[in-house]
């Protein structure tokens, strides 16, 4: 695979965001990352969504570390608690890849071969400058068509913290199925917080379907009280979360 080249870093959408985000990057106190996590939640259409992470992807890693952001840790974990092949030849998907952490967190654990996809150009930017991919696509998830060339082609797929409300919509999760090896793994996670309850159940009304329809098979569900600092108003300390390990069929 040919790792991708001249990703440009796209304009800002989203309102006022840009002004929060460069506070953010100043001083990156737990406040003023609340403030743009918050802002986030104004941005109504995919578009808009785009455009805040192409504002955040410079302070994203740093941001995180201050949310103590733990599902690259907790998924990484739960997969090579299962994975039993050779990790230095496995092929990973990383769907909604970010900044690269997940591929930076599985690395650790012996694999090297990744490929990755983002709807943000900027973030894109950041995981090919990790040098860690061998291929990065820019996607939509749910906005646009996901590469139909990836097809049973991956020894692991996963998804980090992408499946939540006003995020992706748990349909993805099909293509994340359909691009993944038999006898592969599919590793996703979700938040538990108050606000993506109803997202969570969709999402897991999904999974136990497509185990139904003989897809994947369930092999460890996890869940987790301490999954990241809450930013929400209604909300403090921690916010939950769950791990989702699958295994294609």
């Amino acid at each position: 695979m040919n790792r991708i080249k001249n990703i440009g870093i796209g304009s800002t959408q989203g309102g006022d965001i840009s002004a929060v985000y460069i506070m953010s990057s100043v001083t990156s106190t737990f406040e003023n990352v609340k403030a743009v996590v918050l802002s986030a939640h104004k941005n109504s259409t995919a578009r808009d969504k785009i455009g805040f992470y192409n504002s955040w992807a410079k302070n994203y890693e740093q941001d995180l570390a201050v949310l103590d952001y733990r599902a690259p840790t907790l998924a990484t974990n739960t997969i090579s608690s299962h994975f039993s092949g050779a990790t230095e030849a496995a092929v990973v998907l990383d769907v909604a890849c970010g900044t690269g952490l997940m591929a930076k967190q599985m690395k650790k654990y012996g694999f090297e071969h990744f490929v990755g996809v983002d709807g943000s150009k900027a973030m894109l930017e950041m995981a090919r400058e990790s040098g860690l991919y061998e291929d990065l696509k820019q996607c939509i998830l749910g906005d646009e068509p996901f590469p139909v060339t990836w097809v049973s082609l991956f020894d692991v797929v996963v998804i980090i913290g992408a499946l939540s409300d006003g995020q992706v919509p748990v349909e993805v999760v099909r293509d994340l199925c359909k691009s993944t090896k038999p006898g592969g793994y599919i590793c996703m996670t979700s938040r538990g917080n108050r606000s993506n309850l109803q997202y969570k159940a969709s999402l897991e009304g999904l999974l136990k379907q497509m185990e139904e329809e003989g897809l994947w098979m369930r092999v460890e569900v996890t869940e987790v009280e301490e999954w990241e600092r809450a930013v929400s108003e209604d909300e403090d300390g921690y916010i939950p979360g769950v791990v989702y390990l699958y295994k294609k069929l």
